[in-house]
């Protein structure tokens, strides 16, 4: 299936299973389970600056954005759905929002903002060293990008009898086809690539890597003990396996 195809079956699945995500994978959060923004404190100085989201969903980061003080919201998303959802979230509150895939030029400026980040949107994009090159077209010189995905050895685990057993080769970079997305009865299509291609992207279109964590669980679960679960996101198994990744990087 060809690139513009992909686009358009998850465009057509984000506007239907948008309502499932109202508030969720959003700032503070970085991801299921693991540690937030409140203990990593990876942004620069929010106050006052220009900040970008890519992916932008419901617009609760944004919001996390605008109650710090940043000086202008923009948030680019696939999903009309979504856009009309954070417009709701972002009301009263000077926002520059744009339904376009991250793939293409859709009017942001460049060399203009201090900061972009993407909580769990990013490995979505069909032509990620395109996007890279967007984003880093984006921000000013000194500007940071700072983004989440799932980490790509997790989604290779499932957990079956108590034991973790590796359902799939880590190696290889596919598109993962998802029949029915959220309980819907619509298809997803998420590209699956390794650690390492994300990092060679950033390097390559001249980002500057600050950080790359892992992500530990967060210490708000110290006190659960993670049951052993078969279900995809677990406590239990990303006390084994980071359910997360989280690169900070620098023009």
């Amino acid at each position: 299936m060809g690139q513009t195809n992909i686009i358009e079956v998850n465009k057509n699945c984000w506007n239907k299973v948008a309502h499932h995500f109202h508030g969720v994978e959003a700032l503070p959060e970085y991801g299921p389970f693991t540690e937030t923004e409140d203990e990593l404190h990876l942004f620069d100085e929010i106050k006052g600056k220009k900040v970008l989201e890519i992916g932008c969903g419901s617009g609760h980061s944004l919001k996390y954005m605008s109650d710090r003080h940043a000086s202008e919201l923009w948030g680019i998303d696939l999903s009309q759905s979504q856009i009309e959802t954070a417009k709701s979230t972002l009301i009263g509150l000077n926002t520059n929002l744009i339904c376009s895939p991250m793939e293409e030029e859709c009017g942001i400026p460049k060399e203009y903002f201090d900061m972009a980040f993407s909580i769990y949107a990013l490995g979505w994009s069909t032509d990620l060293s395109k996007t890279t090159t967007l984003i880093y077209s984006y921000l000013k010189q000194g500007g940071s990008f700072i983004f989440s995905w799932e980490h790509p050895f997790y989604s290779s685990l499932t957990s079956r009898n108590e034991e973790l057993i590796l359902s799939r080769e880590y190696q290889k970079e596919d598109m993962w086809e998802i029949p029915s997305f959220k309980g819907e009865s619509v298809q997803a299509i998420i590209p699956r690539r390794k650690l390492s291609t994300f990092l060679n992207e950033l390097i390559r279109v001249g980002f500057k890597i600050e950080k790359l964590i892992e992500g530990e669980v967060s210490s708000k679960y110290d006190n659960e003990i993670g049951e052993i679960s078969e279900r995809y996101y677990s406590l239990y198994k990303t006390r084994l396996v980071p359910s997360t990744f989280i690169i900070k990087a620098r023009k």
